[in-house]
């Protein structure tokens, strides 16, 4: 271990060289007996189709009338055609024609179904839904259908024939690559590509099409032996090659005609199409083994979970809206999605704001909308979700109105995001200083290596150690605490106003969460920045902010700060920090829980959402919902009993009388 990984439970030991990740999980796929089979038996196949024309053209084109039609013999051992032509030698000559048009029109195939599969990613949710619906009629038919339909339209002919076994492949192709993009599109990574201000196409090409590409070749490669069966058949059908030329499909047909007199001359190109169509299909069969679809998409099983309670002081802070250091002001904020009954809003209303250097918590069960409303800050809600706010301003910009371009600038710069699995905030297939690199060179205007070295920089300003070396490597190089540094490194390339930090430490064991979050506050009290952190952990909230947002069912429910959590005045804090152990809980009792289950947000109640699960609930909790109203103190509270408690109330003893 080298004297800089010492005393850094962060970093691990530096592993030997190893293979790149491509030539090792190739050489698994030819170390498999089928792998290896398959890779032999597709070289022969395509060293024949290069050398085979060059080597006996000569022979195969010879015409000898007086041996017509003749049967296998020593010297011609699968016989003659009707022109006395050796038929061995024709099948042979035939490979490089054959190979020829399958990979043209497998290439078709991949070009027109990239450009359907990748349509609804760069023409938006309108037009996006007309090309999807497309290709699902398409899917619909059978494939040879297609290429029936297509061949009529194209006309007959080799090239007729081509165009119509690549256009009739290309739905399948493409639903394939729509369905992969689909679920590559909503990892992390790309939501922070789009933070940094890359454009749809190349967030297409630099993030998503490179973790889809082993699949999609995997795919190609058995539709390269599906596309040979097809054209054989159409060539066999008098569709596709006519003569002079010839392929597999027209000297199967050309030998049917005398199959009961004469069975090698169909017999002998049958058997060249089946062991080239085995070659492509066992081929790409064994690569999708050794492979695995999962490799692409970079899925890495998640570390050891733990929580901590990082040591911080809590203060006393709650900002007016509208404030000068106001870093957000967010007024009347909500998140809308359709749903098959009517507009779901899993974000309603929720109002805040935050100072600089300030840092605000936000606590509460899965479901009550966190998450969705950080994504709703940093303008990543896509289509077909809505975002509307009565005001909604970023270090005094209105994000709501404007320069989108303009936008993507600010938030570029000012504004960094934290996400909570670090693996899969990490394009998994580009080096670590290069992704760090990439938001300086877009709102920055710095050059290539300007922004490595500044890359290489924020790692260290992170404490990551060698990091010249760390900036070159993978993620999958990266221990997990590593990678959240380097995801925070991230958000530092600018010069952040705002960090919003959404569960950064739940994939992390204990030790690792407390320097993460000691990170974390150390960048928020020497810069100044302000703190945004989401959790479902009290504790961490509790220790590390000055205030905290306790959200339900979409809504803020309570604004108070961290120091008088243990005085909240709503039931459903007092029951959140009930179900926190600590060093003096009865080992010999259950925990407190949360009775009942939260709210679907599409099946919103009337009244309080709370209470069907509140002890306190009245006629009134029932049928009106109470507004987040503030208080002689200058907390804010959306409750109808504030304060009071139920002599059944989880950790009634415990949090003592409100004041």
């Amino acid at each position: 271990m080298s004297a800089s990984t010492v005393g850094d439970p962060l970093v691990q030991v530096a592993a030997p060289p190893r293979r790149s990740g491509a030539r090792a999980r190739w050489g698994a796929v030819l170390r498999t007996p089928v792998g290896a089979g398959a890779g032999l038996l597709l070289a022969a196949v395509l060293l024949l189709a290069v050398l085979a024309p060059i080597l006996w053209s000569d022979e195969a084109n010879a015409i000898d009338t007086d041996n017509a039609l003749q049967g296998a013999s020593a010297e011609h051992w699968v016989g003659t055609d009707s022109l006395g032509r050796d038929i061995f030698y024709r099948v042979l000559v035939a490979t490089r024609l054959s190979v020829e048009l399958a990979l043209a029109a497998t290439a078709i195939t991949v070009v027109i179904g990239l450009v359907l599969g990748t349509a609804p990613l760069l023409m938006g949710r309108r037009g996006g839904r007309l090309v999807t619906a497309g290709v699902n009629i398409a899917v619909a038919f059978p494939g040879l259908l297609l290429a029936l339909f297509f061949a009529v339209i194209f006309g007959v002919g080799m090239t007729g024939a081509m165009l119509a076994i690549g256009f009739a492949g290309a739905p399948a192709f493409g639903r394939l690559t729509q369905t992969l993009t689909a679920g590559v599109a909503q990892r992390d990574y790309v939501a922070a590509a789009r933070i940094a201000g890359l454009g749809r196409f190349r967030i297409l090409l630099r993030h998503v099409l490179p973790n889809v590409a082993e699949p999609l070749v995997v795919n190609a490669t058995i539709g390269a032996g599906g596309a040979l069966l097809a054209f054989a058949g159409l060539s066999f059908l008098g569709l596709g090659v006519q003569s002079p030329d010839y392929d597999w499909g027209r000297l199967l047909m050309e030998g049917l005609s005398g199959i009961y007199i004469h069975p090698e001359a169909a017999l002998a190109p049958g058997v060249a199409i089946v062991i080239a169509g085995l070659a492509f299909n066992l081929f790409g069969e064994a690569v999708a083994k050794g492979i695995g679809l999962t490799a692409s998409l970079g899925r890495v099983p998640l570390g050891r979970r733990g929580r901590i309670a990082d040591q911080a002081p809590a203060t006393d802070l709650s900002p007016e809206a509208g404030s000068d250091d106001a870093v957000l002001d967010v007024q009347d904020l909500t998140v809308t999605f359709p749903g098959p009954d009517g507009p779901v809003r899993p974000v309603r209303g929720v109002t805040f704001t935050i100072r600089r250097g300030e840092a605000v918590g936000v606590v509460g069960e899965s479901g009550s909308g966190k998450s969705l409303t950080a994504l709703a800050v940093g303008r990543l809600i896509e289509e077909p979700g809505r975002v509307s706010a009565g005001r909604l301003e970023f270090l005094g910009t209105d994000l709501l109105t404007g320069s989108e371009r303009a936008h993507r600038q600010l938030l570029g710069t000012s504004f960094a995001m934290v996400f909570q699995d670090p693996m899969t905030s990490f394009n998994p297939t580009r080096r670590i200083g290069r992704q760090l690199a990439e938001v300086a060179q877009e709102h920055q205007g710095m050059t290539r290596s300007e922004a490595l070295a500044r890359a290489v920089d924020r790692l260290r300003a992170v404490r990551v150690p060698a990091a010249d070396r760390r900036a070159r490597q993978y993620p999958h190089e990266f221990s997990g605490g590593m990678r959240q540094r380097a995801m925070i490194g991230m958000g530092l390339m600018g010069s952040p106003a705002l960090i919003v930090a959404d569960e950064p430490t739940t994939a992390l064991d204990v030790t690792v969460q407390r320097q993460v979050l000691d990170l974390l506050e150390a960048i928020r009290r020497e810069d100044d920045v302000a703190l945004l952190l989401i959790s479902h952990d009290v504790a961490v909230v509790r220790e590390v902010c000055d205030r905290v947002l306790v959200m339900y069912a979409g809504r803020i429910v309570e604004d108070l700060p961290t120091g008088e959590l243990a005085r909240a005045r709503h039931p459903y804090t007092r029951a959140l920090l009930a179900t926190v152990p600590d060093m003096s809980v009865d080992l010999s009792r259950p925990l407190p829980v949360i009775p009942g289950r939260p709210v679907d947000p599409a099946a919103q109640p009337v009244g309080c959402a709370y209470a069907p699960r509140c002890p306190l609930a009245s006629a009134r909790c029932l049928e009106e919902d109470p507004d987040l109203a503030v208080d002689a103190t200058g907390r804010r509270v959306a409750c109808w009993h504030a304060g009071e408690i139920a002599a059944d109330e989880p950790g009634r003893v415990a949090l003592g009388t409100p004041a």
